[in-house]
């Protein structure tokens, strides 16, 4: 396995800790007959946990297919390890400041993480237009 597709697992257990580290502290509040219970989610840090996991499940789709893609594109797999890695750091310090309750830098993180996943995804298509 490349040091990217370990990213991918990386960034799926990333948003599954997010959730899982809150239920786990507030366990005697968790209720798994009810895992969706809007009460259990009513204090802040509950609420941008959630927040911030339901965020990895939207984003984690893109970037595990522009991994797949760019590696089977025969793209540059240092690149696409090294913009991986930066990938799954931006976003663990997105979580951060999601929990942290820092809706600004949370943003600026999101867009450059945004703009990693595509710079993966485009990478293939950079590849066929710079010379060998």
């Amino acid at each position: 396995m490349t040091l990217a597709e370990w990213c991918v697992l990386g960034a799926l257990l990333l948003y599954l800790l997010t959730i899982t580290s809150i239920k786990w502290i507030r366990f005697r509040g968790f209720d798994n007959a009810r895992p969706r219970d809007p009460a259990f989610y009513e204090d802040a840090i509950a609420q941008r946990a959630l927040g911030a996991h339901q965020n990895g499940i939207e984003t984690f789709p893109f970037f595990a297919f522009a991994v797949l893609l760019a590696e089977f594109r025969d793209s540059p797999q240092r690149l696409i390890d090294e913009l991986a890695v930066l990938f799954l750091i931006v976003r663990i310090a997105y979580v951060l400041t999601y929990l942290g309750n820092r809706p600004a830098l949370r943003s600026i993180l999101w867009s450059i993480g945004f703009a990693i996943n595509l710079g993966i995804f485009f990478m293939p298509l950079l590849k066929r237009l710079l010379p060998v």
